[in-house]
């Protein structure tokens, strides 16, 4: 399993239907996941309004990498 199905799965396993974006590599260190944008809404546009600042309290790091170490 890649880091990033490793990553996927532990997000949607910790909060279902989460929307975040992501640059390069899985976010697997407590430094790429400070780079998550997570999707907090949009604008009148339709454009995504980001944080980030993850808005789930299901979610912070040491939850993810447990997580991701069960896989």
């Amino acid at each position: 399993m890649t880091d990033k199905t490793k990553f996927e799965t532990a997000i949607n396993t910790l909060k279902a239907g989460v929307e975040y974006t992501y640059d390069n590599d899985a976010p697997i260190t407590e430094e790429l996941f400070n780079k998550i944008r997570w999707k907090t809404g949009e604008d009148s546009v339709g454009l995504a309004i980001e944080t980030t600042i993850c808005p789930h309290s299901e979610i912070n790091y040491i939850k993810l990498k447990a997580e991701m170490d069960k896989l």
